[in-house]
């Protein structure tokens, strides 16, 4: 079975962005970009909600490369023309389910909470990694929103990062 990891950085008032989607509070460091190095080799697909995607392409992102599978779920768009990136419209908990079940590396959830909470809903989310950066921003995009149920989760690892970051995996205690 494939791993499911939700994942991203964000404030210590639990924000991946602020209220009109900023992202200057952001640390990138050689840290950073050791963990994404190595996160990258284990992965092979990534889902991500609409607006993860929107915010993507507006930054000069929005394709897929080197063999990695891109799903971006939604039910407002109509088509999107981008290599290797597949529009779906169906329920995202079905996809997810069947994806986590079949061949390949780790996948990756990108981005909100919107997508994020159906899946914690659905409990298909097997670990949370968050960088958790030293800003209150007091409002904005949140990293979790309400999945309807209890999530408990157990420590993987955490540490001290550049900048006074602290990045945390934690493994998701599945219901039985």
């Amino acid at each position: 079975m494939r791993t499911v990891t939700y994942g991203a950085a964000c404030t210590l008032d639990g924000f991946i962005a602020g209220k009109d989607e900023e992202i200057d509070w952001l640390n990138y460091s050689k840290d950073v970009s050791q963990i994404m190095r190595e996160y990258w080799k284990s992965i092979d697909t990534i889902l991500m909600g609409r607006k993860t995607w929107d915010f993507a392409v507006k930054m000069g992102g929005g394709g897929s490369s080197g063999g990695m599978r891109t799903f971006v779920f939604s039910r407002t768009l109509k088509s999107i023309d981008a290599p290797g990136v597949e529009l779906v419209r169906d329920n995202a908990a079905d996809v997810v389910r069947e994806l986590r079940a079949g061949e390949g590396k780790g996948i990756c959830m990108m981005g909100g909470g919107d997508l994020a909470r159906s899946l914690f809903a659905a409990d298909l989310i097997d670990e949370v990694g968050l960088n958790v950066h030293p800003v209150l921003l007091g409002a904005g995009i949140p990293f979790f929103t309400n999945a309807g149920r209890r999530v408990p989760l157990e420590l993987i690892s955490s540490r001290c990062i550049a900048g006074g970051c602290v990045y945390s995996t934690y493994r998701v205690m599945h219901a039985d």
